[in-house]
């Protein structure tokens, strides 16, 4: 499982020109699931996501976590981030979760997000998305369970 976290100040995404999942200020997180994947590693890298302390203190440092600041999450299915680059140029997704596994383990982060108390939203799982986003930093993260 592997997720790109990115302090946002605001992010949507749409479908078919249709906006789908948005919010203001808090984390936009890219999440690819690979076979192999179960809950534990998602309750796992769900409860480590609302503690990372990548919000900034009033000294400017990043000190506060997610719910300090009264952050939410927009939280978007994305199996190219599992795609291997290693050999030839056209990406293998031989390393990305069954669709039909992998939507399961999505919508159960977005039900463990919600269940911490977070606003949260999503996008469409296995639908062509725009998503828009205004990345506050630069701050962008790696996150792999």
């Amino acid at each position: 499982m592997k997720a790109v976290i990115q302090r946002v100040r605001r992010a949507q995404v749409a479908v078919d020109q249709e906006v789908v999942g948005s919010i203001e200020h808090g984390l936009l997180v890219y999440l690819g699931i690979e076979k192999g994947d179960s809950y534990q590693n998602l309750t796992w890298l769900c409860q480590k996501i609302v503690k990372l302390r990548v919000f900034a203190d009033d000294a400017g440092k990043m000190n506060k976590a997610l719910g300090e600041v009264g952050g939410q999450l927009l939280v978007v299915s994305q199996f190219t981030l599992l795609a291997n680059l290693h050999k030839g140029n056209r990406p293998s997704y031989d390393d990305a979760a069954d669709p039909k596994e992998a939507e399961v383990l999505y919508e159960a982060a977005l039900d463990l997000f919600r269940s911490m108390g977070f606003v949260v939203a999503g996008g469409r799982f296995g639908a062509h998305m725009d998503v828009s986003y205004t990345n506050d930093g630069p701050v962008t993260f790696v996150l792999e369970a």
